[in-house]
Order: structure tokens, then sequence, then C-alpha cells
């Protein structure tokens, strides 16, 4: 039982912090509860950290043996695919939905003046259909949206050219109250309608920032002519299209039977993500790891992930849809790389594609987990690659100077060993040889010191040495390393603070590492770490200085003395509020008088 939550506990620390759906899974490899997810990581948790006072949770977690989960972008998303899987699976410890009715989605029938309603009816008519939506009523808040803005017609009229020119229909009171053109009595032209119909099939696809900026600008116009009241109508449609936004990347109910594959890898894995939609639903969801053994390509290791998943699966679907084609051939079947940003195929594959990437993250924490020194590796592999290293950087030091003012300056030398902080080789410099504030020479002075000191000793010298500050304290450092017959040995980098830029000696372009880099977030910590440990000390040494300062003033006060008092009272504010008679008996008459004599004349 302990190695089995120890297990789980390994797999909750990799779970992402992002809205999804979760399965689990018994002994016998059968989904017993399907659940959702604002944040996957807190709601998986909740199961294991402490004892359920409900009795069907326990018996639920105890038959557990298996985790997993699917990742999408909202919670909205997630409230979808978990009512499709529950309804493909019907999970033991699972509430089943008594009607089969699925999620509302809004139509756009294929007619002459198309009719756009609310429908649960997936019909393969051509018709356009959006959604679906988490609710009716959400459905029903976009229909109202859409016939704010646009004058739509909601008869059932079979309408035609010849029955329009005929004259068989009448207008309706919706002409009337001016929410309907009368399309039906030859009123509305077909070009305008279809325009209007075009404007809306954007605005339930969420590409609606055309339409707000029409809208946007009419108002401003509107209010320039001093039209209040128009103006604020259209401000309201503005905000309507702008705070609703819930088109849905999880199901497409056009789509059927279409398997969907993604593709990732590293130097030792390629992973592969599969996906079936069927009845407009995501019905299986798998994740396989492939072991490179050669320099396999990448079309040749998608061709053998969607060959066994298809057999694994028993799917028979008609369309692939890939993020590029592989080196296979399937006989009646059509492989399409989605190229459409806002098309419904193109979102189902960035839903695979950000689970197989969520996978490899995954696989590569838990392994890390248990092999740290796996995780060192990697690093130091890609600290050696992005920053063009002859070798990996196992111990690497930074140099930064603290002084305010130019006042009691001092410098700071961190130490990492395998990307981690070394905190007993952390160093302190007292600046010795320069007065006043000079970065360069003071940068001059400690990086002279640290490495004579190591060569005289003969101890282990860095690989990687980096300089917090730009060109100048760079090119002073390295000219110290230089006349120490270094230069060659180790290589040394200046960490620019306002880009974070990395400059090389001699290269005047400097290197830009993107924001999400490790390599960037363990130079950042290694300034973080030089910058904190050389304020620290500058701090102590400023209220040290301030103390003895204070202390030195009085005639008669000697070290001994000083030392004893500050030993004891911790602080010259704390020495001024002691009595005259307990001064006395901590230092003397003598002595207690003189304090006294200084801080209270007036009580003596």
């Amino acid at each position: 039982m302990n190695d089995r939550f120890d297990y789980f506990l390994s797999i909750l620390s990799t779970i992402p912090d992002k809205p999804g759906c979760y399965q689990y899974y018994d002994e016998k490899g059968t989904i017993i509860y399907v659940g959702k997810a604002k944040n996957l990581r807190k709601r998986v948790s909740s199961y294991f950290q402490q004892e359920s006072s409900n009795n069907k949770t326990r018996v639920l977690v105890k038959r557990i043996h298996e985790i997993k989960y699917i990742v999408v972008d909202t919670e909205e998303d997630a409230l979808l695919l978990e009512n499709n899987l529950i309804k493909q699976y019907r999970p033991r410890y699972n509430v089943l939905l008594k009607d089969d009715k699925t999620y509302p989605s809004i139509v756009i029938k294929k007619e002459l003046f198309p009719r756009i309603f609310s429908t649960r009816n997936i019909l393969k008519d051509g018709s356009r259909y959006f959604g679906p939506y988490a609710s009716a009523y959400t459905a029903k808040l976009m229909l109202q949206l859409i016939k704010n803005i646009y004058t739509i017609r909601t008869c059932k009229y079979p309408l035609t050219p010849e029955s329009i020119k005929a004259g068989k229909y009448q207008v309706c009171l919706d002409y009337h109250i001016k929410r309907c053109k009368g399309p039906c009595a030859g009123l509305q032209t077909v070009e305008e309608y279809d325009r209007n119909v075009a404007e809306i099939k954007e605005i339930l696809k969420g590409n609606s920032s055309r339409i707000s900026d029409l809208l946007l600008q009419e108002m401003q116009e509107l209010a320039g002519k001093m039209r209040f009241e128009e103006a604020q109508a259209l401000r309201e449609k503005y905000d309507l299209i702008e705070n609703f936004r819930s088109k849905s990347t999880v199901v497409t109910p056009t789509l059927h039977n279409i398997d969907v594959f993604s593709f990732d890898e590293n130097d030792q894995s390629a992973f592969i993500n599969f996906m079936h939609i069927g009845n407009g639903a995501i019905v299986q969801v798998h994740t396989l790891e492939y072991k490179k053994k050669l320099d396999e390509a990448k079309e040749e290791l998608l061709a053998l992930g969607i060959i066994e998943m298809r057999k694994r699966w028993d799917s028979s679907a008609r369309e692939i849809i890939v993020p590029f084609l592989p080196d296979v051939s399937i006989e009646r079947v059509t492989f399409t790389v989605p190229v459409n940003r806002g098309g419904d195929k193109k979102k189902l594959l960035e839903l695979s594609m950000q689970n197989v990437k969520q996978y490899k993250v995954d696989r590569l924490k838990q392994m890390e987990k248990f092999n740290p020194e796996q995780r060192t590796t990697r690093i130091l592999k890609m600290i050696q690659s992005e920053l063009h290293l002859p070798v990996q950087p196992v111990h690497i030091e930074c140099f930064d100077n603290s002084n305010i003012q130019g006042t009691t300056p001092v410098a700071a030398c961190v130490v990492f060993k395998k990307a981690k902080p070394a905190k007993r080789d952390y160093r302190h410099f007292h600046i010795k040889t320069v007065t006043g504030p000079d970065d360069f020479a003071s940068m001059t002075e400690v990086v002279r010191r640290r490495y004579t000191r190591l060569k005289k000793e003969k101890k282990s010298l860095p690989q990687l040495i980096i300089i917090d500050g730009g060109k100048g304290q760079l090119n002073v450092a390295t000219e110290v390393l230089r006349e120490l017959d270094l230069l060659d040995k180790i290589t040394i980098v200046g960490l620019a603070k306002r880009l974070e830029e990395l400059f090389f000696p001699g290269d005047p372009e400097p290197l830009v590492l993107d924001k999400n880099s490790e390599t960037l977030r363990v130079i950042q910590h290694l300034r973080d770490e030089a910058h904190r440990f050389g304020i620290t000390f500058h701090r102590h040494m400023r209220s040290k200085k301030q103390v003895l300062s204070e202390l030195d003033a009085i005639h008669g006060i000697g070290p001994k003395t000083k030392e004893l008092l500050l030993k004891k009272y911790k602080s010259v504010k704390r020495i001024r509020e002691v009595s005259f008679k307990e001064l006395c008996e901590s230092v003397g008459k003598k002595k207690a008088e003189m304090l006294f004599k200084e801080w209270h004349k007036e009580e003596i």
C-alpha cells in the first residue's frame, strides 16, 4: 500500500496546474472514475492528502492503480470533455446522466437566408455548427447577442427565389419592431443578409476583433456627433462581444470518425499523442513513448505510432490529422496537415500537441525525481550547448559589487557546483585599494585577489565566471584573467542588468537567451544570489560601522567595553535606554558616567 501511494505522490508532483480531466484506473486497467478540474494538480492531490470522510470516496481511492489526465484550455472545455468521457466509458463511481442529451450547439442552416438557432441534434445536411456550449443558457445568451446586433429571420418559411418573387409570404411582427428586414417579402437582398451571416460566423468562431473594431469606430463617431444614446446602444453590443467568447476547442460537432496525432521528442525518446474523434466527441486519448535506438527520422517514428495506435484502438478513421506527413501510406485514408489557424482541425491538433508536450515534461520530471543526477547532467549539457562552452560548467562563480554612494564598498563571490549553490564556498571581499564608487577598479581588485589565491593554493578553478555588469566590468575582469594566464582555461561572460543580455570578451554582439531557458534561469539564480549575499554583507558592515563610530566618539570607552556592551545589549539604542544603575553594574561607575555624560547630561 505504501509503495502504491509513494508512486501516486511521484505522479502528483508532475501534474500541471492547468485545467483538464483526470481518469482513475483500477488494477485491470478499467476507468473507474472521470473528473474535471480547473487546476489538475490541486484537484487530484486532494484525494491523497488526507482520508476522506466520505465512505465511497475512500473506497474509490483504495481501488485506484493508475492516474491519467488530459490537458485542455479552459474550465468549460474540461466540463465538456468530462461529459463525453463519462458517456463513453460509464465509469463505476461517476454519476451517470439519466438522459443522453448532448450539449447544445448553434447552427447556421444551409439555406437561402439562413436561420440561426440552438440545437442538440447534429445533422449532416451541410449546415455549419458551432459549440458545443456548456449550458443551454450559454447558447441562449450567444443567440441573444447575435439578435441584438444583427437582423436575422426567425421564421421557418422554406424561402426560395421563386416563392419570394411570387409574393407568397408576408412580413411578420419582427419586421415591424425592426428585428428583421423582411427577406421573405423581398425587402432585403441576399448579399446584405450573407454579409451579416459571415460576420456572425466570425463571432461564433471567437474571431470577433474585426467586428469589435467596427463597432468601436462607429460608436466613437456617434459620440463625436453628440448622439450619445445611439453610441451607448453600440457600446452595449461592443461589451457583449468583448466579454463573451465561449467557443470550445474540445468538441467539433461536424467532425466524425477522425484520428488526431501529434509528435514531440528529445534526445532519447519520441512521444506520440493519439486522439480519436467520434460522434462529435473525444472518445480516446493515449500517449506512447518510443525509445530511440538509431537516428530515426520523425516521419518514420510518427508512422510507427500511427500504425500501433490504430491497431491498438481498432480505429477505422478515414481521415488522420497530423502535424507533418508521416512516412507511411494507408489505403483509403487521407492525411491532413491543418494550416488554417482558426480552423476546427487546427484547434484539435493544437490540443493534441499540448498533451504530448505535457506528457514529455511529466516523464522528464518523473525520471529526474528518481535520478537527480540526470537532471543535473541535462542542465549542465544545456548550459554548455547554449553558451558554446568547451566543457560542462560543473563549477561556476559569479561576482557582484555593492556600495551605496561610495560608502563601505564590498563585493561578493557566489559559487555553484553542479548547477546548485555551494554556500560553504561563498566569499565576501572588503575593497581595500579603491577609494570612492569605482565599479571597474573594484571588480579588478576582487577578481585578481580571488584567482591569485586559488592559483597559489592550487585549488580547483571554475569552468565559467559570470560578471554581474556590462561590457566595462567584463573587460577589466577579462584583463585580470589574461594577466594570470587563465583566460584559455576559464570562460568569462558579462550579464547586462537591463535586458539580461550575455556579453563575451571581444564580441560586440550580445547573446540573448530565450526567457524560458533553463540556462538563463541558472544564470539569474547566480546573479540574484550574488546580489543578495553582497547586499546582506554590505548592510551588516554599514550597521557595524555606524555602531562603532557612535561608541568610538565617547572618550574613555575602549574596545573591550564596546564589545561587552554590544554583546549584552545588541545595539546602541538599547544601551541608551539602560538606567544609570544598570550601566554601573555592567561596566562600573566611572564608565557609566562617561556614557551618561554623553547621552543623558540632564539626568546626571
